[in-house]
C-alpha cells in the first residue's frame, strides 16, 4: 500500500495559536487540497494524523472537530482528493498520553489500523515534534516550511531537529519530490 502521512494544522491547513475551533476557521493552505489530490491520483492513500489539545482544553468538541472534518473532505472532493482516515490524539500535554506527537503513538495506530510496517513510509508536518515522532516511528520525516516552520525559510535545518529530516516550502513542493522519485524509481 503507498501510504503518506500528514499533519493538519500548518501543514493542510492555516494554524491558530486560538486553535481552530470551528469549520469557518479552517482555511486551506495555497495549493494543499490540490497537493493531496495529486497524492490519491498518484495511488497514494493519505491520513492525517493531528494533536488536537483543543478538545482536552475544552476548548473543542467532538462534533464540532467533525465538522472540520467535514468541511476539509468536501473542499478535497471538490478538487478530486481524499483523506482516507483521521487520527487525533485528544489529550493536553500533561495528560502524558502515548498518542500525542512527539511520541509515535498515532503513527503506531495507523500501523495497526490499516495493517502496515510505517518503516519509511513519508510522515509530513511543519513543526519539530512532528519530525520526532516521524523518526520514533520510523517513518521518513518531511518537513514543510508553512504553519510553525515558515520562519525557517531561507535557512538551513537546525540542529535540534533528527538527522534526515528532508525539507520542502510546502505540501506541493513535497508531493513534486515524492512524484519525482516515484519516477526516477520505476525508470
Amino acid at each position: 500500500m503507498k501510504l503518506v502521512i500528514l499533519d493538519r494544522d500548518g501543514t493542510l491547513n492555516h494554524d491558530s495559536d486560538e486553535y481552530i475551533k470551528s469549520p469557518e476557521e479552517w482555511q486551506a493552505l495555497p495549493g494543499a487540497l490540490e497537493a493531496v489530490g495529486r497524492l490519491n491520483h498518484a495511488g497514494y492513500h493519505v491520513i492525517l494524523a493531528t494533536n488536537q489539545s483543543g478538545l482536552g482544553r475544552g476548548l473543542i468538541d467532538v462534533a464540532s472537530l467533525n465538522a472540520i472534518h467535514k468541511r476539509m473532505m468536501k473542499q478535497l472532493a471538490a478538487v478530486g482528493g481524499r483523506i482516507d482516515a483521521i487520527f487525533y490524539c485528544p489529550h493536553t500535554p500533561e495528560d502524558t498520553c502515548t498518542c500525542r506527537k512527539p511520541l509515535p503513538g498515532l503513527l503506531e495506530q495507523v500501523a495497526d489500523r490499516f495493517g502496515v510496517d510505517i518503516k519509511g513510509v513519508p510522515f509530513v508536518g511543519d513543526s519539530l515534534r512532528d519530525m520526532q515522532a516521524a523518526v520514533a516511528a520510523g517513518c521518513a520525516p518531511h518537513l514543510v516550511l508553512t504553519g510553525n516552520s515558515e520562519s525557517l525559510r531561507g535557512s538551513g535545518l537546525p540542529p535540534t531537529f533528527p538527522a534526515g529530516t528532508h525539507m520542502h516550502l510546502d505540501l506541493n513542493a513535497f508531493v513534486d519530490a515524492l512524484l519525482k522519485k516515484t519516477v526516477d524509481l520505476a525508470v
